[in-house]
């Protein structure tokens, strides 16, 4: 049954984009000054929120919004709405422009069997786009490698933060020992238990360290299940003394999440550009992390530490548990060198002012 309802579930939802488009084409598009249009629904900050949409928020806040009369439709490829390439060629018959925010996109080691399909809607939107936004070279590469190659208007942007909400706290807390934060949502397993190994790994080494994991746990549909196993493993290490699971946030939330913490652990092989890394950045939060997808572009030189991993399409590489705790200790004894880089980097790259006004610049181009 669940097979036969999948379908006429996909179905629906292209018929309702279908419609929203013609809405939009009927609804005209003005001209003048951008208006922006997203295909879907943006959360408020105070809702709990994670990937993708996260952007269209901040867009939110800069550019006067519409969801059928608008002059650019804005895409992120993470979290594009139902029938996104339906309502992009609509915007485009009514000569809205189409803006195109390009994370990564799937491929074996991530997806398995089926990437191609994954990736076929991404595929069309990078050829039907006016101009795409890629998060990081790591994202071009991987898009160009298992999507399609652009041969239009593009550019690399990272992801950006606000370094006016996310920042250190004026009066840094004093705490006993080193705090280890564990960010995003935990989709998958070994992002979770490196964290623990290498928690065990620096406390059995004499530090006194604790880790905050955020999110939910979802790397099996069971939250349940999932929140058992982690405290079996909490427990088979022994740190059930040493982790505090935080659960979802909302972005109102979270600048005092990261304020929390002294570093960052990034466990996840192959990000493309995560939002929390940036965030954590902004926040005087140096970064351990493996070398790999679009990290190593936002961290810099001095803002961290990066785990060699080389680039396999074909398999997850989680970074050794050893080697991050070497570099947690590392941090931790040059603590506040690394967290003023950490800062100094979100500021002077990675800054919401000069993302917005890239994107008013290709908006007002388009409009």
């Amino acid at each position: 049954m669940k097979d036969a309802v999948r379908p006429f579930t996909r179905a629906v939802r292209d018929t309702g984009a279908w419609t929203r488009g013609l809405a939009g084409y009927v609804a005209g598009t003005p001209a003048g000054a951008p208006v922006v249009g997203y295909g879907q629904r943006v959360p408020s900050r105070d809702e709990v929120a994670v990937g993708g949409i996260i952007k269209l928020q901040e867009l939110q806040q800069a550019f006067r919004e519409a969801a059928c009369r608008y002059n650019v439709l804005y895409l992120v490829s993470s979290r594009l709405p139902d029938g996104a390439v339906s309502q992009a060629r609509w915007a485009r018959r009514k000569g809205a422009k189409v803006v195109l925010n390009q994370n990564g996109v799937a491929y074996p080691a991530w997806y398995g069997p089926g990437w191609d399909r994954e990736n076929a809607p991404m595929s069309r939107l990078i050829e039907i786009a006016d101009h795409v936004f890629y998060q990081s070279a790591f994202c071009k590469l991987s898009a160009d490698t298992f999507a399609r190659p652009r041969a239009g208007s593009s550019e690399i942007l990272f992801n950006a933060v606000d370094t006016g909400r996310f920042s250190p706290a004026r009066a840094p807390a004093v705490r006993a020992g080193l705090t280890l934060l564990l960010g995003g949502s935990q989709d998958i397993w070994y992002r979770l238990d490196t964290a623990l190994q290498v928690l065990g790994l620096i406390v059995e080494r004499g530090a006194d360290a604790r880790l905050l994991i955020t999110g939910r746990l979802r790397w099996i549909h069971q939250p349940d299940e999932a929140r058992r196993q982690a405290d079996a493993r909490v427990s088979e290490l022994g740190l059930a003394d040493r982790v505090t699971f935080l659960g979802p946030y909302g972005q109102a939330d979270a600048p005092d999440i990261f304020r929390r913490a002294d570093l960052l652990l990034h466990t996840k092989y192959n990000d493309p550009c995560p939002a929390v890394v940036v965030e954590a950045l902004a926040s005087g939060l140096p970064v351990v992390y493996s070398r790999s997808g679009g990290v190593p572009e936002l961290v810099g030189a001095d803002a961290g530490i990066g785990i060699d991993a080389p680039l396999d399409w074909e398999r997850n590489i989680p970074p050794d548990p050893a080697a991050m705790a070497d570099a947690v200790l590392t941090i931790a004894d040059r603590r506040r060198v690394f967290a003023e880089a950490a800062r100094q980097r979100a500021v002077d790259t990675l800054n919401i002012e000069r993302w917005i006004a890239r994107h008013r610049a290709v908006f007002e181009a388009a409009a």
